[in-house]
């Protein structure tokens, strides 16, 4: 059988404040979500990037691997591209006809443990135009992922379980800004794919 051929996508568009969330907790079934994770663990080799904070590098505290057709960066970091993995390419298709957007690219996070973590940003680089779709697809342990308004300061917190897809669209990106903090209980490893589509600029 087709591994892909039991997927869920059931879910549902949610406006926010000025933006827009695609929300399914239970995207793909959880045993083949798990599988899954094995899998792009097997297929992708990860690097910890160092990124430029206030004028210094610093390690991120995440390993990750940038996949796809055009470079990306970022925070005075530049991705080139690695081919794209037969998972991988599915899984973007399967993103691409649930919010009937393209994309070209992913960037595959991998949080190793609770102190393993992303900081508040929003993906709003130039290369990503005006107003970007992002894909993103948890796989492995559930951490908690946070959305913060710039100018009302509400928040928003969502559990993102293994096999879970959240989408931000429209506007979300100039009005809001996200994050995955370090959790204060055990976690073990997750994967998270954000499926993006990057400009060509040259």
């Amino acid at each position: 059988m087709d591994l892909f051929s039991d997927i869920q996508n059931q879910g549902e568009w949610l406006p926010i404040e000025n933006g827009l969330l695609f929300w399914s907790p239970n995207f793909i079934q959880a045993p083949l979500a798990t599988q899954m994770f094995h899998q792009l663990k097997s297929e992708i080799q990860f690097e910890q990037k160092a990124i430029t904070i206030f004028g210094q590098p610093r390690l991120q505290p995440r390993l990750q691997s940038w996949h796809g057709s055009a470079s990306y960066s970022y925070s005075g970091l530049t991705l080139t591209p690695k081919p794209w993995t037969n998972t991988l390419f599915k899984l973007k298709e399967l993103c691409e006809n649930t919010c009937d957007s393209e994309f070209n690219s992913v960037l595959v996070n991998l949080y190793r443990d609770a102190q393993d973590s992303m900081g508040w940003h929003a993906d709003n680089e130039p290369e990503l135009g005006k107003n970007p779709t992002i894909a993103s697809i948890s796989l492995g342990e559930t951490r908690t992922f946070c959305l913060k308004h710039t100018k009302s300061k509400k928040q928003i917190k969502l559990d993102l379980p293994n096999g879970s897809l959240l989408i931000m669209t429209q506007s979300t990106q100039h009005f809001w800004q996200h994050c995955l903090p370090k959790s204060t209980t055990q976690k073990s490893e997750r994967l998270n794919l954000t499926f993006r589509y990057v400009l060509d600029n040259g």
